[in-house]
C-alpha cells in the first residue's frame, strides 16, 4: 500500500520511516542525514537542503519525493516538471512534528504503528514538561541557530525551550519561518535581554563558545559571565522530526536542570 519508492530530501522522513520499519521504501536520502546512522550506509545521497541531483533522483524512479518547507520549492518544481509526485511538508511546531509522524505513517499504510510512535513521542514530551515544571528556577535562554549573521531559534525549538523549563528571549522571532526574519540585527539586544544560558546549534558546523563570549559587550551577559554556553548538535534539534522531541529536548532539559541546581545567581537575586 502507498508509495514503494520514496526519496527523502530531508532527514525527518527518513528517521520516521526507519522507526516505522518502512525503510525498504526509501531509495534516496539527503546528504545531511545522520539519523539513523545506518541510513547513510544503506541509501544513496541525492540532495543537500536547497539543492538536489534532480537527474539522479529521476533515475531512481521514485513514486514519491518528500521534502520540507519553501526552501525546497525550486527542487519540488523541477521534479514536478519531470512528472514526479512531491510532498512538501511545512510543519513548524511540536504538535506539527507529531502530526507529521501520523500523516507519513498513514501514507505508507502503517497508520497503527505511526499512532503508537506518535503517542510515544507525546508521552516523552509530557514527561519532560512535568519534570521541567518542578525545577526550582527557570532560565532565560538565547538559542543561536547561526553565528554570522546571528539567527535565533525557530518555532519548534522555541517551544522545546519552554517544554524543557526555559524562556526563549526572542519568542517574537520564533514565529518567523524564514531565517532572515530571525536575524538578530543588533547583537546588543542579546546583552539587554540578559540570558542566563546561551545554547548554540550552528547548522553544519561546531559551536564555538569562545567566539560568542568574545563578542563586544557580551561579557556582561549572565550566561557568559557564568560560563553557561552550551552546544546542542544541530541534527538533534534543527530538523523538525522525532530527534528534536527526544534527544534534542533531553539535551536542553539537562542543561537547564544543571543550571537550576547551581543556586540563585546574583543577577537572578537582584531581579
Amino acid at each position: 500500500m502507498g508509495p514503494r519508492r520514496i526519496v527523502c530530501l530531508t532527514e525527518e522522513p527518513t528517521e520516521v520511516l526507519y522507526a516505522l520499519g518502512e525503510q525498504d521504501r526509501i531509495v534516496g536520502i539527503s546528504g545531511f542525514t545522520v539519523r539513523p546512522a545506518k541510513a547513510r550506509r544503506e541509501k544513496p545521497k541525492v540532495s543537500a537542503f536547497t539543492s538536489a541531483k534532480v537527474d539522479e533522483i529521476v533515475r531512481l524512479d521514485p513514486d514519491l519525493v518528500i521534502g520540507f518547507s519553501d526552501m525546497q520549492a525550486d527542487i519540488a518544481q523541477a521534479l514536478v516538471k519531470r512528472g514526479i509526485e512531491v510532498w512538501i511538508a511545512n510543519h513548524r511546531g511540536v504538535g506539527g512534528i507529531i502530526d507529521y509522524v501520523r500523516r507519513l505513517g498513514a501514507l505508507v499504510g502503517a497508520a497503527e504503528r505511526a499512532e503508537r510512535y506518535a503517542t510515544h513521542l507525546e508521552d516523552h514530551v509530557d514527561r519532560v514538561s512535568k519534570a521541567a515544571r518542578a525545577m526550582a528556577r527557570h532560565p532565560s535562554v538565547y538559542f543561536e541557530e547561526w553565528d554570522d549573521p546571528q539567527i535565533s531559534a525557530i518555532g519548534w525549538v522555541s517551544e522545546l525551550i519552554a517544554i524543557a523549563g526555559g524562556h526563549d528571549i526572542f519568542p517574537e522571532k520564533a514565529a518567523c519561518a524564514l531565517g532572515r526574519d530571525r536575524i538578530v540585527a543588533d547583537p546588543g539586544e542579546v546583552v539587554r535581554r540578559a540570558p542566563d544560558i546561551i545554547v548554540g546549534s550552528w547548522c553544519g558546523k561546531k559551536f564555538r563558545p569562545e567566539r560568542v563570549a568574545a563578542r563586544p559587550g557580551w561579557s556582561a551577559i549572565p550566561a557568559v559571565r557564568d560560563g553557561e554556553l552550551h552546544e546542542v548538535k544541530s541534527p538533534l534539534i534543527l530538523q523538525p522530526g522525532p530527534a528534536a522531541l527526544t534527544d534534542g529536548l533531553d539535551a536542553l532539559h539537562r542543561i537547564f536542570g544543571r543550571w537550576a541546581l547551581r543556586g540563585t545567581s546574583p543577577a537572578s537575586a537582584a531581579a
